[in-house]
């Protein structure tokens, strides 16, 4: 394990330590790569089972469609059902003992969904029972085969560090830390060693505080600058006031926090003993959307936004011949915002104003602005000086849906305001959300408007679905036709 003390000039005087391998694969990539694993099993029993079959029944020729959709449906079937319970999960998979029971019991309900929804759409009677056997059984097999492969070729990597905790973050105390052996490491975050920020031992309790302080914010700039995906805690229970410090840190981060169980704890039960029943953990945070669903909304916004570019490139292009011609300066307006972990990006608008406040102090446009263009009044009024920021999504700074970014000198205020305010950066910015949805867009002359704005942008957060991004998008159509607080 290295020592370190290079976070930056402030936090120099205390150590820290990160995982050695950094080329190590990280667990999540070794997740995803046994749920590929799987599905090309399927989809490949499947085309072997339609194609056996039909070479043994003397069946010349095969169009393979079927055979393709079918894998296709069960590879989908099956890798959803597993990923829902949690068998993809690194800690599940570093385990030793291969999960005969759960994979046989999946696929073969699997199966059941598969028959029942051949009965629904009458294709079964096209689709032989045969080939639906041989295609189960090829299936079975290879997935336990699989899984074993799998799990005796991780025990290895991880032996030779070839997969690491690079993406986790372990911030506690020098004593909880150094009880935590490899083995009690791959149980609880799925990797022997992790990256480490250790709080101070001072007995003094304000300069205790102060260090403690600073190795949490260390400890946050590392996940902000390393896209961590979770943060766990080793303290011991019963110190209330570093636990709250922690939590209240992270609660600034889109990360999964966990409190993992201190020395009395494990002195009560074998942690590898009771790998098989996963170990006592309390999720201190949850974060607000997982890799699978982030997934999702990217793919979404990707094709949404490059479909709207097109449909509404006419009017972007008209957009900007009135800008230019209507008053000087350039076409499009940059500012600085920020967006998901509070990472800065430039947002593309219209400009719709004379001037171009991007700094320490920008003030917000209000009814009748006369800073307002004759040509941009117009464009503000129908929300198409936002339409620029379709290329923010395409880039992947912004989503469709999501909390609106505000200017840097905005969110600065707010954040000392509102102590929840910085959850919104938890998920992407976007270009239209539940608060503007609401009647929550325009300025923010009080506390209480941006208040208002927040508790809606943290319920979206809480409440995230891709039916719910779906009703935004509709609602947002009639709320630019509505025209409500756009000016």
């Amino acid at each position: 394990m290295s020592i370190k003390s290079d976070v930056n000039e402030q936090t120099a005087h205390y150590a820290y330590s990160v995982s050695p391998n950094s080329k190590a694969l990280s667990s999540g990539i070794v997740s995803y790569g046994l749920l590929s694993c799987d599905a090309t099993v399927i989809f490949v029993s499947a085309l072997i089972g339609g194609v056996g079959y039909q070479f043994l029944a003397g069946n010349s020729g095969s169009e393979y469609v079927l055979e393709s959709g079918v894998g296709l449906l069960a590879s989908i079937l099956y890798v959803l059902r597993m990923h829902g319970s949690g068998h993809y999960d690194f800690q599940e998979i570093a385990k030793p003992r291969v999960e005969l029971k759960e994979i046989l019991v999946c696929w073969f309900s699997t199966g059941l969904l598969l028959a029942f929804i051949a009965f629904l759409l009458k294709i079964s009677v096209v689709y032989s029972r045969g080939a639906f056997i041989i295609f189960g059984s090829l299936a079975a097999v290879g997935l336990l085969l699989s899984r074993k492969a799998a799990k005796e070729a991780i025990a290895r990597a991880v032996e030779r560090g070839a997969i690491g905790g690079r993406d986790t973050v372990l911030i506690g105390d020098f004593a909880e830390m150094a009880a935590l052996t490899p083995a009690d490491l791959l149980v609880l975050c799925g990797a022997t060693e992790v990256n480490r920020f250790i709080l101070g031992v001072e007995r003094d309790i304000s300069e205790r505080s102060l260090l403690d302080t600073q190795v949490i914010s260390a400890a946050s700039q590392f996940v902000r600058k390393h896209n961590c995906r979770q943060v766990l805690i080793a303290l011991p229970w019963n110190d209330i006031d570093r636990i709250e410090l922690v939590k209240n840190q992270m609660k600034l981060l889109p990360v999964a926090s966990q409190l993992l169980p201190d020395l009395r704890i494990r002195s009560l039960t074998s942690l590898t003993s009771s790998a098989q029943r996963g170990a006592l953990v309390v999720e201190i945070q949850r974060a607000p959307l997982s890799e699978w669903q982030r997934l999702v909304k990217r793919g979404m916004d990707v094709v949404f936004s490059s479909l709207a570019i097109v449909f509404f490139l006419p009017i972007m292009f008209l957009a900007a011949a009135a800008i230019k011609l209507g008053s000087p300066g350039p076409v499009i307006f940059r500012q600085l915002r920020r967006g998901f972990n509070g990472k800065e990006f430039v947002i593309y608008k219209f400009r719709t104003m004379t001037v171009q406040e991007n700094g320490s102090h920008v003030v917000q446009a209000t009814r009748n602005d006369m800073r307002v263009t004759g040509v941009g009044r117009l464009l503000r009024a129908a929300s198409i000086d936002e339409l620029p920021q379709l290329f923010n999504v395409v880039k992947g700074d912004m989503s469709l849906v999501g909390p609106r970014p505000h200017a840097l000198a905005h969110d600065s205020y707010f954040e000392t305001v509102l102590s929840d305010y910085a959850v919104r950066h938890h998920v992407k910015p976007g270009i239209t959300g539940w608060a503007q949805c609401n009647g929550a867009r325009g300025e923010t002359p009080t506390v209480q408007h941006i208040a208002k704005r927040v508790k809606l942008d943290l319920w979206y957060i809480n409440n995230w679905s891709i039916w719910l991004d779906l009703f935004i998008l509709i609602k947002t159509v009639f709320e630019v036709l509505r025209k409500r607080n756009a000016y």
